[in-house]
């Protein structure tokens, strides 16, 4: 079944994006969806081993810098998204350009030379916010933390940017600290209205 929709999957580390993703996937390819997952970072690339040596603390760059690596890693992407949905797929993504949004603005960057240098790059139709609280994500970790996973307070003002930006876009914010089953149960209720649009 062919439906062009984008779905983005967003929220500080640990808030369970990729296990919702896989969740959101197989349920609708048991529907009958052709469905692609895509996730952010894509450490697959120079600029993706760029950001991954910043957050394992090998390399140090401006917010600026990182801002436009994390933007272009997007853009390496573009095409590949692009042709997904043109051959009518359901694309998921855990973590795109919303989270640029939220960890550039917590990084006190302004927020219309953020969007600006996403312009162009396909844009979700649907962006969920799984909300923990920070104390939530490092225990989730386990010790196995990055940069940014081991600050809290950083944490704490990314996961207000999230709730700040929802507001003025229309993000869906989920209660991402219950169960996992009990949170798919929001999600599944979130899509099922596009997909009702789309019939």
């Amino acid at each position: 079944m062919n439906l062009r929709l984008f779905i983005d999957f967003e929220g500080i580390d640990k808030s369970g994006k990729a296990t919702q993703a896989s969740l959101l996937r197989n349920w609708l390819i048991g529907r009958g969806f052709r469905v692609e997952v895509i996730s952010f970072p894509d450490y697959t690339t120079e600029i993706g081993l760029a950001i991954k040596a910043f957050l394992d603390g090998l390399k140090q760059f401006s917010p600026e810098v990182r801002q436009l690596l994390y933007a272009a890693n997007r853009w390496e992407r573009k095409n590949l998204i692009e042709s997904w949905l043109t051959d009518g797929r359901i694309v998921i993504a855990d973590r795109y350009t919303p989270s640029g949004l939220a960890y550039g603005y917590a990084n006190g960057l302004p927020l219309d030379w953020m969007i600006c240098i996403e312009k162009g790059l396909p844009q979700p139709d649907v962006v969920i916010v799984l909300d923990i609280s920070p104390e939530t994500s490092l225990k989730r970790s386990k010790g196995r933390v990055d940069r940014y996973e081991s600050d809290l307070k950083f944490l704490e003002n990314v996961r207000f940017s999230y709730k700040f930006l929802a507001e003025k876009f229309g993000w869906y914010i989920v209660d991402g600290e219950r169960n996992p089953l009990e949170i798919f149960n929001d999600v599944i209720r979130i899509i099922s209205r596009y997909l009702d649009i789309a019939k």
